[in-house]
């Protein structure tokens, strides 16, 4: 899995992919949107004003991954910190679960949208709206397997143990998809980066 994007005119970018690799990463994108759970949509005959104005949860999240896409804002120190925490948490939260739920379903619909080439797989197209879609999602994928599979500053240098796993081991093919997910998301920055 050695694509990597690349500037296209008008600030978007473009990647070959496989199938083996659009159906990974269409699967990881979904698996993300269950993660992040459905939106709050407003009722039949609600204001959809409302919703606005709607406070989220207070409490961070019992997952680990999810705590990882949602954190404390300010730690929880001593009890002032944890009370500002709380009220941040309960004004913000709703809004960054529908960016990154938008960000998901960017993803998953930018490559239900792709034509197959004669068996090689396909060239995916982003726009720049498009890319910076792809770069949350990207990131919160890369945040949610590195909390899954526990990984550490040490474990992704070069000479990390996430280069060193054996082939039997289980947690191969997501520290793999971890990898990879990495370099797409460095390409996709590096496209994006005035020059």
């Amino acid at each position: 899995m050695a694509g990597h994007f690349e500037a296209t005119p008008g600030g978007g970018a473009s990647v070959a992919l496989d199938e083996v690799e659009v159906a990974i990463l269409r699967s990881l994108a979904v698996q993300l949107l269950e993660l992040i759970g459905p939106g709050d949509e407003p009722a039949e005959g609600e204001d959809p004003l409302a919703a606005l104005f709607a406070e989220g949860p207070s409490e961070p999240p019992s997952d680990p991954a999810l705590a990882r896409l949602f954190p404390e804002a300010y730690g929880d120190q001593d009890k002032e910190l944890r009370e500002a925490s709380a009220e941040f948490r309960r004004f913000t939260e709703n809004d960054l679960r529908t960016r990154k739920r938008d960000d998901a379903l960017a993803v998953v619909r930018s490559l239900d949208a792709l034509s197959p080439v004669a068996d090689s797989g396909a060239v995916l197209s982003l726009t720049a709206g498009e890319c910076h879609h792809w770069l949350g999602s990207l990131n919160d994928l890369r945040l949610t397997i590195g909390t899954r599979l526990e990984v550490s500053d040490e474990d992704e240098g070069q000479d990390g143990s996430l280069y060193r796993l054996p082939d039997d081991d289980p947690r191969k093919p997501m520290v793999m998809a971890y990898l990879w997910l990495g370099a797409l998301q460095e390409t996709l920055v590096e496209t994006l980066m005035p020059g």
